[in-house]
């Protein structure tokens, strides 16, 4: 059974973006981009909310064309195009997009249903309100945590309308250059 893990940048008070939606104190840098570069490659399906997924797609397709090109955006260029993707999101219901499933109802069953399919790990990059709506499900079987340190004080929070006690097992930690930590835990 594939296993559903959400890679989220939050600050040290708990936020994933400032009240209008603000990542600008993310800390991303090389280091960070190969240590989950060697995590995306242990996944051939993606999936965001309908925020999220129209940010990726208005870079990733073409990141790898640009003439000054990183390493990081050629690697995940190629990984994202051929990655297949799901949706959540109720404004996107019934859009045909080529490798692509827009699950807008019935979240529960087909996401389920989705763990069901494959082996490789089905990923979650930000989209904190389908994460909001895994969790509510208890969907999700590994955080991939990467806290910065900075204090938002107000936003929106990582974690929002638990309905049941989660228990987690930290399985690693890595530190950064940056100051970011990389909490990685599994549900048990």
């Amino acid at each position: 059974m594939r296993r559903l893990v959400s890679f989220m940048h939050v600050s040290l008070d708990g936020f994933v973006a400032g009240p209008n939606g603000e990542m600008d104190w993310i800390k991303v840098d090389d280091e960070i981009f190969d240590y989950a570069g060697d995590r995306t490659s242990a996944s051939d399906m993606a999936l965001y909310g309908r925020v999220t997924y129209e940010l990726m797609e208005s870079y990733w397709p073409t990141a790898a064309d640009k003439p000054n090109a990183s390493k990081h955006d050629l690697e995940h260029s190629a990984w994202y195009k051929q990655v297949d993707k799901v949706i959540l999101s109720k404004s996107m219901k019934g859009q045909q997009l080529a490798n692509t499933m827009i699950i807008s109802d019935e979240v529960e069953h087909r996401v389920k249903a989705l763990k069901q399919q494959g082996e490789k790990e089905i990923i979650i990059f930000g989209s904190p309100r389908a994460t909001h709506s895994l969790m509510y499900y208890g969907l999700i079987d590994e955080f991939w945590l990467f806290v910065n340190p900075v204090l938002v004080g107000k936003g929106i929070p990582l974690f929002k309308d638990i309905q049941q006690l989660t228990r987690l097992k930290l399985v690693t930690n890595k530190a950064f250059s940056s100051g970011v930590v990389c909490l990685h835990y599994q549900k048990i």
